[in-house]
């Protein structure tokens, strides 16, 4: 009997990261992380199925998982020696935003790879700072 289809995943590495972690900025980087991967979901299938994509909603949970991660490194770290995270993460978040606009699915699966990627390693990297991760 073949295994039920499950449903795509767009921020594996962010999930896995905040969701290792005890502490309440990574719980609210991994509750924000599961919001947005639900709506790119959505916003996948409406690509995928030829739809036009509501993009509004996954672009608000995009920002809001953002902000967590931002709160979640401390204002000065993000302002000042994370500045090129910060920079990854917008970038790739507004990568997203234009490929929901054009409808194009292989630029927002790129795009999602970098965004998971830029907003996985804030994720560690604080934890790396704070001597939270587990060896």
């Amino acid at each position: 009997m073949p295994a039920p289809a499950r449903e795509p995943t767009f921020l594996p590495l962010t999930m896995a990261a905040a969701g290792s972690a005890d502490d309440e900025g990574a719980h609210t980087v991994r509750v924000r992380a599961e919001a947005a991967d639900r709506a790119a979901a959505d916003c996948w299938l409406s690509l995928v199925a030829g739809c036009t994509p509501g993009g509004g909603t996954l672009l608000s949970r995009l920002h809001e998982l953002s902000e967590a991660t931002s709160g979640y490194a401390g204002t000065r770290w993000w302002l000042s020696h994370g500045s090129v995270h910060r920079r990854r993460v917008a970038e790739a978040e507004h990568r997203i935003d234009d490929a929901v606009r054009e409808g194009d699915g292989a630029e927002f699966a790129e795009a999602f790879v970098g965004y998971d990627q830029a907003v996985a390693t804030v994720v560690v990297h604080v934890r790396n700072r704070l001597g939270k991760l587990s060896t």
